[in-house]
């Protein structure tokens, strides 16, 4: 089976999980194993239209090949959710915090909403992904 043939992992969307003056932030994951499987499972979230509009897309993976995030636009985002899945110790799991843009800057409580949806998410996972 070519890589362009595979499903995506199943999505886990947990929704919005909080909102801060006007921002609302979503966090979703999946179990990967690949930079391939990574990208089947943002193209999958964003086939949902809601969440191909968000202001921003941010996520982070640990793989076996080593950790790999993308800001999308939330500068140092990236970086914030993949030290939680270090810390953590968080393998073979991609996650995924989706922020709609309420019109207000947040300066660095940004960081502290990514923290939160990352922290919802594992909570949500009893502490660690399966």
């Amino acid at each position: 089976m070519a890589a362009k043939d595979r499903t995506a992992p199943a999505l886990e969307k947990l929704g919005v999980v909080l909102t801060d003056r006007g921002s609302k932030y979503a966090v979703t994951g999946a179990r990967v194993s690949s930079r391939e499987e990574v990208d089947a499972v943002l193209a999958d979230l964003k086939s949902d239209r809601a969440y191909a509009k968000a202001t921003h897309n941010t996520w982070a993976a640990v793989l076996p090949s080593g950790g790999l995030k993308a800001d999308d636009g939330e500068s140092g985002a990236g970086m914030v959710i993949l030290r939680m899945m270090e810390r953590e110790g968080i393998t073979g799991h991609v996650i995924i915090v989706t922020r709609w843009y309420g019109g207000k800057k947040l300066g660095g409580d940004r960081f502290r909403r990514v923290q939160d949806a990352v922290r919802a998410y594992l909570d949500h996972q009893g502490g660690k992904p399966a």
